[in-house]
C-alpha cells in the first residue's frame, strides 16, 4: 500500500516517528529484518504485499488509537505525525473476503468510523491547542494594558505599602504586572507558548497540504474539518465571553477578548490557503443580524430575523436592566454626562461602566451597523408596545378627559376634581412613558456612538450622510426614500430633533394615533401633575435631572405630541398626494405649507399641554406647594428638550421671577465651582432670556389656548398659519440665543424689569395671586 505520493508530505518516516515512542521498534527496522531473513525467499515484493501490508492493521485499529492518542497528545507526540494513521484508513476494505458480500460492507463501515474518530480527535486537539493560546495564561499573559480595576489595585498597593515593602495584599498576587514574562523565572511559560504556536502552526499546515481521505464512496477533506473547527470554536468563543460569572461582559472587554482570539485565527491563516478572516465576519454578521435591514431593505419575509443570538443577549440585558431597571439598583439617565448611573452595581458592573459612550462606541465596532440596527428595531419594538399602553389609557379615559377638558374651558373646580379622580391607571401610564423616556436616551447614545465610530472608520460615508441630512427636503407626507434615508441618519444620530423622529417612524410603522382620542393626549398628559409621584421628586443639580428619571418622561411627552401631530397630518393630506397632476413647481410650494403648517401645529399643541399643566400646577399647588418646584422645572426641562417651543413659553403662565428664584435656591446651595460651571451650562441653566418678556409678546404666547388648538386639529386654516408664523418669525430666534443664557448672569435692575413685566402683562384674575415672592425662595412654605 502507498501512504504518500508526490504532493502529501505524509510518508513512512511519519510512521516510523509515530510508532517508536511506544517502545517498540519502528516500522523501518521492522521492514529491514524482514529484508535482511528473506533474502534467499523469491518474489519478495509479493511476499511483503502479502504479509507485511499496512492494510493488515485494519485488524487492529482498535489498539491503533492508543497509538494515535500518544502521538497526538504525548509529551514527545507531533500533531502533525497523528494525520499519518488517517492514511492507512483507505485500504482497510481491501482485507475483506469477496467472497463474504457482508465483510465489505462491515470493513468500510469500521473505515468510515475509524476515520471519523480521528478526525474528531484532531479537530480537538486542534481546538484545545487555540484555546490554550487564548487563556490568560496564552497570549493574555503578554498584553501590556491593565484593566481599570487592576491598575487601581496595583495603585493603592504602592501607595498604602510603600513603606513596608514586606507586606503585600492577597488581591494584588491576582494581577500580573506588564513586563513579568521578560524575568527569567516566567521563562518555562513562555517556552510553553513557543511550543503551542508551534504545533498550532505545523498542524495547520499538514491539514491544510494533506490530500483526501477517500474510503469506500466516503470522502474526507482535512481541510473543511479545519475551517469549520476553527470557525465554530470562534462562535463558541463569542458566545461564552458575552457573559461572566452569569452578567454581561462589558463591551470593551468583549472586544479585546474578541481581537486577541482573532490574532490567534490570523496566526493560523497564514499557513493555511484558506481565508478566514472573511469566514470570521460572517460569524460576527450571523450573530449580530439576519435578514433585512429595516431601514434599507423592504422585505416581507421575515423568517430569518431571529438570529443574532449575540445581539439579543447585549439587548435583553440592557433592557432588563438599564432601561427597565429589574434589579431595583436607582439607575438615573443623567443628561449632562449623557449616560446612565446606578447607586449600586448592576449585576458585577455600574450602570455607568456599561452604558456610557466608550463603551457604546466598542459595541459598534465588534458587531458593526448590522448590530445597531437590531438594537434599534427591538428598541422601537419597546417602545411601540409603551405607546399601545397609552392609546389604551385615552380610549378607556375618553369621557373622563372630555368632562376634564370641559372643566378647564368653563371653570369648574370641582368638576375638574371630579374628572381626574375617575382616570384609571395613572402611574401605570406615567411609568411606561417615563420607561419610553428612557428607551429614546439610550437609543439617542447608541446613535452618537454608531456615528462617532463611522466617522472615524469611513468618514467619506460619514460626510456624505451629513450632506445629505443637511440638504433633505421637509414634505408632509414624506416620500418613502426620504423617510428610509432620515431613518438611517437618525440611527448615525444626524438628526437635531432625535426624539420627535424616531417617535414618528414608529407611530408610521405601527400606525399610532389613528383615531380622535389622541386630540385629548396634551389633557391627559398634564393630569400627570396630579399624580402622587411628585411628593418624593427631587431636581439633582449635579445631574440635571431628577431622583426618579421625570425627566425622561419630559423627553417622552415632547416627542409623544410631536409625532403624533405630524402622523395625524400625514394621513389628513395623504389622499391629496395622489390628486397631483406633475406641477412640480406648485408641489414644492404646496410641501413647503404643509410642512410650516405641520410645525405649526406640533408648536400650538406643546403650548396647549404647557398651559394645562401650569393650571393644574398651580390648581393643586394650594394643598401642597413643595410639589408645586419639581413641577416648575420639569416644565421648563420640558422647554428645553423640545426644539418646537422656546424656553420663554412657560413665562406665559408662571413669571419669571418665580423660575429664576427656583433655581438660585437649588444652585446657591451648590458649590461654587458647580455654580459657575452650571451658568455655562444649557442643561443645567433655567432661564430665559429677558428680551422677550415683554407684555406684548406674552400675550401672543397667551393667544394659542384650547380653541386654537381645537381649531388646529380639526382644520388647519390659513389664520394659524399666519399667526404662528408670525410668533416663529419674531420669536424663535431670539429664544434660541437665550437658551444659553444661565439663571444667574443677570443683574438686580434686569430681575426686577422681568418683575414688573411679568406683572404688567398679566391681565385679569391669576392663580399665582395666592402666592408670594420673595428674593429668599419662590414660595411661601407652611
Amino acid at each position: 500500500m502507498t501512504v504518500t505520493s508526490s504532493r502529501s508530505p505524509i510518508n513512512i518516516r511519519h510512521l516510523e516517528k509515530a510508532t517508536v515512542s511506544t517502545g517498540k521498534e519502528g516500522l523501518i527496522s521492522e521492514g529491514n529484518s524482514a529484508y535482511s531473513w528473506s533474502r534467499c525467499v523469491d518474489e519478495l515484493e509479493w511476499q511483503l504485499s502479502k504479509h507485511g501490508s499496512l492494510r493488515n492493521l485494519y485488524f487492529y485499529h482498535q489498539h491503533l488509537t492508543a497509538v494515535f492518542r500518544n502521538t497526538m497528545f504525548g509529551p514527545e507526540g507531533r500533531p502533525q505525525h497523528c494525520c499519518a494513521w488517517l492514511s492507512v484508513a483507505s485500504s482497510f476494505p481491501e482485507c475483506a473476503s469477496q467472497v463474504v458480500p457482508e465483510e465489505v460492507a462491515k470493513f468500510g463501515r469500521d473505515a468510515v468510523l475509524y476515520v471519523e474518530s480521528l478526525i474528531e480527535s484532531i479537530m480537538g486537539g486542534l481546538e484545545g491547542l487555540i484555546n490554550i493560546l487564548d487563556s490568560e495564561g496564552g497570549f493574555g499573559s503578554l498584553e501590556m494594558q491593565l484593566l481599570p480595576e487592576q491598575a487601581a489595585v496595583h495603585l493603592n498597593h504602592s501607595s498604602r505599602h510603600s513603606f513596608y515593602p514586606a507586606r503585600s495584599p492577597g488581591c494584588a498576587s491576582d494581577f500580573i504586572m506588564p513586563g513579568q514574562e521578560s524575568y527569567p523565572e516566567n521563562s518555562n511559560s513562555i517556552k510553553m507558548l513557543e511550543a503551542a504556536m508551534q504545533r498550532l502552526t505545523n498542524l495547520c499546515s499538514v491539514l491544510n497540504d494533506m490530500e483526501p481521505i477517500c474510503v469506500l464512496n466516503h470522502v474526507f477533506v482535512l481541510r473543511e474539518y479545519m475551517r469549520e473547527c476553527i470557525i465554530g470554536n470562534f462562535r463558541k468563543r463569542l458566545l461564552a465571553v458575552l457573559k461572566t460569572d452569569g452578567d454581561l461582559q462589558r463591551p470593551s472587554v468583549l472586544e479585546k477578548l474578541i481581537q486577541r482570539h482573532i490574532s490567534i485565527v490570523h496566526l493560523a491563516e497564514q499557513h493555511v490557503s484558506m481565508d478566514l478572516t472573511q469566514d470570521i465576519r460572517e460569524v460576527l454578521l450571523k450573530e449580530a443580524f439576519c435578514g433585512p435591514v429595516s431601514s434599507l431593505h423592504m422585505s416581507n419575509n421575515l423568517a430569518d430575523t431571529h438570529a443574532g443570538s449575540a445581539v439579543e443577549t447585549v439587548y435583553n440585558w440592557y433592557i432588563e436592566n438599564i432601561i427597565k431597571d429589574t434589579s431595583g439598583a436607582g439607575v438615573l439617565f443623567v443628561p449632562s454626562h449623557k449616560c446612565f448611573k446606578s447607586r449600586r452595581h448592576v449585576g458585577g458592573h455600574l450602570a455607568e461602566s456599561m452604558s456610557n459612550l466608550d463603551e457604546l462606541q466598542a459595541f459598534v465596532r465588534v458587531f458593526g451597523g448590522y448590530g445597531v440596527d437590531k438594537v434599534k428595531r427591538m428598541i422601537k419594538e419597546h417602545i411601540a408596545a409603551l405607546l399601545n399602553c397609552i392609546d389604551t389609557s385615552l380610549r378607556s379615559n375618553h369621557e373622563a378627559l372630555e368632562t376634564f377638558a370641559g372643566s378647564l374651558h368653563s371653570g369648574d373646580h370641582i368638576e375638574r376634581e371630579t374628572s381626574i379622580k375617575l382616570i384609571v391607571d395613572l402611574d401605570t401610564v406615567i411609568e411606561f412613558c417615563t420607561q419610553a423616556g428612557q428607551a429614546l436616551a439610550f437609543d439617542q447614545v447608541l446613535a452618537e456612538a454608531a456615528g462617532a465610530v463611522l466617522e472615524e472608520g469611513a468618514p467619506l460615508i460619514y460626510s456624505l450622510f451629513e450632506g445629505i441630512t443637511r440638504h433633505v427636503t421637509e414634505e408632509i407626507p414624506e416620500k418613502l426614500e426620504v423617510r428610509r434615508m432620515k431613518e438611517v441618519a437618525n440611527n448615525i444620530g444626524m438628526v437635531k430633533d432625535h426624539d420627535t423622529e424616531l417617535m414618528r417612524l414608529i407611530m408610521q410603522e405601527v400606525g399610532g394615533a389613528n383615531d380622535g382620542s389622541w386630540n385629548l393626549l396634551p389633557y391627559l398628559l398634564s393630569t400627570f401633575m396630579t399624580s402622587n409621584i411628585w411628593n418624593t421628586t427631587t431636581f439633582n443639580v449635579y445631574t440635571g435631572g431628577f431622583n426618579n428619571n421625570l425627566h425622561c418622561m419630559a423627553r417622552c411627552i415632547a416627542a409623544v405630541i410631536a409625532g403624533s401631530e405630524y402622523v395625524r397630518l400625514e394621513r389628513e393630506h395623504q389622499p391629496t398626494q395622489h390628486s397631483s397632476n406633475g406641477h412640480s413647481g406648485e408641489n414644492v410650494g404646496s410641501d413647503t405649507s404643509k410642512h410650516l403648517t405641520a410645525t405649526a401645529s406640533v408648536k400650538s399643541a406643546l403650548q396647549l399641554f404647557v398651559k394645562l399643566a401650569t393650571e393644574v400646577i398651580l390648581d393643586y399647588g394650594s394643598e401642597n406647594r413643595s410639589e408645586i418646584v419639581p413641577k416648575l422645572i420639569f416644565l421648563d426641562q420640558l422647554c428645553e428638550i423640545s426644539p418646537h417651543i422656546p424656553r420663554s413659553t412657560i413665562e406665559a403662565h408662571v413669571p419669571y421671577g418665580i423660575l429664576r428664584s427656583v433655581y438660585s435656591q437649588y444652585y446657591g446651595n451648590s458649590s461654587s465651582v458647580l455654580l459657575s460651571s452650571a451658568g455655562a451650562s444649557p442643561r443645567s441653566s433655567p432661564a430665559v432670556s429677558l428680551g422677550h418678556a415683554s407684555p406684548a409678546l406674552r400675550q401672543g404666547h397667551s393667544m394659542v389656548d384650547h380653541s386654537s388648538y381645537s381649531k388646529a386639529s380639526s382644520s388647519h386654516g390659513q389664520d394659524l398659519y399666519d399667526a404662528d408664523e408670525r410668533i416663529i418669525q419674531s420669536t424663535d430666534q431670539r429664544s434660541r440665543n437665550g437658551r444659553r443664557s444661565g439663571p444667574l448672569d443677570y443683574t438686580l435692575s434686569n430681575k426686577l424689569k422681568s418683575t414688573d413685566r411679568s406683572a404688567s402683562g398679566s391681565s385679569g384674575p391669576s392663580p399665582l395671586s395666592k402666592f408670594a415672592v420673595s428674593r429668599s425662595g419662590p414660595i411661601l412654605y407652611k
